[in-house]
């Protein structure tokens, strides 16, 4: 059994999406980042960076002691490699998915994370709307640049790696999808072939299911306090705020 720390965003979808195309068993811990779960000592003992999702593998491959493992990028890494799914074992095409899934990570997640940041929730954090003027240009900007990256990619090639779906797309994908929403839904007409490409990964069942998962658990609707909290607790993070979590999370680690 894999237990699953999550909540129901982009970086979530990534885990939930693969464990559905890999036909694993999970359970799902929820992690309410809008209410701190992620800086609970027991949390930073798996996750040190304070970020979801992360995963304990409590039947590894070859026994012994589960398995913890943070970042999206090694946690599709590591089921690929204990399933022998999604990931090709010749060197070339291994790495034309590893080179692929190292960009979501280095670029599209970041950016359109910073994108939405400046364009929805600085509203909320400033009263002087030009403060976000630079941010929202700068990395929308990046954004589009990074759709053509992609749409010209998938112009010669059916998947981002090549023909084969693999770990590449499952990583990408729940972060693209949101591309339209991002910039506008007319910016599609832009990258014809990553639409295509969006369309087509979503009617696998397993995305579909996978991203559907706990769509519930932020769903409630917050209070103003509760809001004021949630954004410090998301955007106002510093070393000396989270420094006793994390003396305790490594208490917890040694013992």
């Amino acid at each position: 059994m894999i237990d699953v720390h999550y909540w129901p965003t982009p970086n979530g979808w990534k885990v939930t999406i693969m464990l559905e195309e890999c036909g694993l068993d999970y359970n799902i811990i929820p992690v309410d980042i809008g209410g701190g779960d992620q800086f609970k000592p027991e949390f930073l003992a798996i996750s040190p960076n304070n970020r979801m999702p992360a995963i304990v593998d409590t039947d590894p491959t070859g026994g012994g002691d589960p398995i913890t493992i943070f970042e999206s990028g090694a946690i599709l890494e590591y089921l690929a490699e204990k399933t022998g799914k999604f990931m090709p074992s010749n060197p070339r095409d291994r790495f034309k998915v590893l080179q692929w899934l190292h960009w979501q990570m280095a670029n599209l997640g970041p950016m359109m994370g910073n994108a939405n940041h400046f364009k929805n929730y600085g509203k909320n954090l400033t009263s002087d709307p030009k403060q976000l003027e630079y941010g929202t240009k700068r990395f929308v900007g990046e954004v589009d640049r990074l759709s053509g990256v992609m749409d010209a990619q998938l112009a010669a090639n059916e998947y981002l790696a090549g023909s084969e779906y693999s770990i590449a797309d499952i990583i990408t994908w729940p972060w693209a999808m949101l591309i339209g929403r991002l910039i506008d839904e007319a910016s599609w007409e832009t990258y014809p072939n990553l639409k295509r490409w969006v369309d087509q990964v979503r009617e696998r069942p397993a995305v579909e299911k996978g991203f559907r998962i706990g769509r519930d658990l932020g769903e409630r609707e917050l209070t103003e306090e509760e809001e004021k909290s949630r954004r410090e607790l998301l955007f106002n993070q510093t070393n000396e705020k989270v420094r006793h979590a994390r003396e305790e999370a490594a208490k917890l680690a040694k013992a």
